[in-house]
């Protein structure tokens, strides 16, 4: 009986979630360029192998709006050469097989909130100012400096129908109460509402047009101009990473909400397989998509069939109710998505944006505005590279470098001699050698130097060779130098001293058995 239980919930749970990434799915088809087709066959094919061969049962896999604006993107790249973008999925996917393997995913959990929140803010801001044409009954354009450019003339030519079809979608998708919504979705509310009232009103708008009521066709190999290469592996990487990170996040917060681990390496190869096939099928490519998840949560989906359910059920759905879907209006498509835009802006971020660090907001809005006028790779390489030199530079604020002047006296010989002590404590790496270097040029004795590094963590390949030109350079002062390390950074750096400037001095393991060292040569 529990086992039937089971069963049931997960059949209902996935039919729903269905219901729920039907408009999506056409909303993220039309605006990607590729048409409400391509987006449905990619909800299919993908949700239907990532909840098979995917690591996160309650999963549900389809087109998302990261994943559709790079695909916009890449369609723009390659106009008129369909071809070439599918043979950018094909790539994408299998990465994300590689990925999968070599377990990449672990490595999401290391990348600075910041860059995913302006990476969210970008790809939020995107789709909403991609829609502002459809929205007005203006042709769309996919270019988002075009579009601001030309607002004057867009306002100048609106469609006052698309714009009355728009924001009665806008008023559904805000009014709708929430216990309603969790019944039938705000969008599938509107899209039913907002068709039939075009309908009926005969309005002048344009519609997404006539949808195959019949399965893809099989497209495989790719033809692609080999001089395009470099463009279809950059953009091949983009779709594999944003595909990752995507999933990645969606199935943190499933361990949140199931209190589960997830399998990161089976999920990305999931992901990579049901990609690669979208490929053969001109399908939209996609991720583990947030908003359908968590409603696939709520409604009782615990296993992969609920995944593989809502696949099921849209394929009935094209091959049944084709014909309905193409009077749907682009501006009610261009509402939801405008609301599927303000729903990605990280509030999390933006509600604590005048209490966070200077440097957390540089890195939000340098990654924010590149993803939104630039470039989205760009925008994660540029976020990644400003935030690992700033944790750097707090690293190296973080090592402390200290001189501490000493005199040493000898009263059987009535003997004093001095001994300058470099205590250095925290990271001695690329970041801090030069620092070090800067700090014993401060120093005044001639003779005796013990640089004290046995409260160091971190000893890079950067600082040892440092401190070779350090001892070196002590050495042609005929200045006696002693080291105090850790056991293990004494056999590394002994490990490497092709020079054999470290095997000439002494190393010890205590700044008591260095001093007594200095006190012996310095008795004789």
């Amino acid at each position: 009986m529990g086992k039937l239980n089971i069963i049931k919930n997960d059949i209902l749970s996935g039919i729903t979630v269905a219901v729920v990434a039907l408009p999506l799915a056409l909303a993220f088809g039309v605006v990607s360029g590729a048409g409400a087709t391509a987006g449905l066959y990619g909800a299919i094919i993908l949700g239907f192998f990532a909840a098979l061969f995917g690591g996160v049962p309650v999963q549900v896999s389809g087109p998302t709006g990261p994943m559709t604006v790079v695909f916009a993107a890449t369609l723009a790249a390659f106009p008129n050469d369909f071809s070439s973008a599918m043979m950018v999925v094909f790539l994408a996917g299998l990465l994300q097989i590689l990925f999968g393997i070599v377990d990449l995913g672990k490595w999401v959990k290391y990348i600075p909130y910041p860059i995913i929140s302006g990476f969210m803010c970008g790809i939020g801001v995107i789709i909403m100012i991609l829609q502002i044409n459809p929205f007005l009954g203006v042709e769309s354009n996919s270019s988002i400096v075009y579009v601001l450019t030309h607002i004057t003339e867009t306002l100048k030519n609106i469609n006052y129908d698309a714009l009355l079809i728009g924001s009665i979608t806008l008023i559904i998708m805000f009014l709708t109460p929430k216990r309603v919504s969790k019944i039938i979705p705000s969008a599938l509310i509107a899209l039913f509402v907002v068709t039939i009232i075009s309908i009926y009103m005969n309005f002048n708008v344009m519609t997404i047009g006539e949808i195959p009521k019949s399965l893809p066709e099989f497209n495989f190999p790719f033809s692609f101009d080999i001089l395009h290469l470099n463009i279809i592996l950059t953009y091949a990487i983009t779709l594999a990473l944003l595909g990752s990170i995507d999933t990645q996040l969606t199935s943190v917060l499933v361990d949140s909400r199931m209190k589960t681990k997830h399998n990161s390496k089976k999920e990305l190869i999931g992901q990579g397989i049901g990609n690669t096939i979208c490929s053969f099928f001109g399908a939209l490519p996609g991720a583990g998509a947030t908003m359908r998840t968590i409603v696939n949560i709520n409604n009782g989906g615990t296993t992969k069939l609920s995944g593989i359910v809502h696949s099921i059920t849209l394929l009935l759905i094209i091959l049944f109710f084709a014909p309905l879907a193409s009077k749907i209006p682009l501006a009610l498509l261009a509402g939801i998505l405008i609301k599927v835009g303000i729903d990605i802006l990280d509030y999390r971020f933006l509600k604590i944006i005048t209490k966070v660090s200077k440097e957390d907001l540089i890195i939000m809005l340098v990654v924010f505005f590149l993803t939104v006028f630039v470039d989205l790779i760009m925008a994660v390489g540029v976020g990644i590279t400003i935030a690992s030199i700033l944790a750097l530079y707090q690293i190296s604020m973080k090592t402390q470098m200290k001189i501490i002047p000493s005199k040493i006296s000898f009263n059987e010989h009535n003997k004093i001699f001095d001994i300058e002590i470099i205590r250095v404590k925290g990271s001695l790496f690329f970041g801090t050698a030069t620092a070090l270097d800067n700090t014993l040029e401060k120093i005044k004795n001639d003779k005796n130097i013990i640089i004290d590094c046995k409260n160091i963590h971190l000893l890079d390949i950067s600082a040892i060779f440092k401190l070779e030109d350090i001892i070196e350079k002590f050495k042609e002062k005929e200045l006696e130098i002693v080291l105090v390390m850790r056991h293990r950074h004494k056999k590394r750096i002994l490990s490497i001293d092709d020079s054999g400037i470290f095997k000439n001095i002494k190393i010890y393991k205590n700044l008591d058995d260095a001093i007594n060292y200095l006190k012996e040569i310095n008795s004789k």
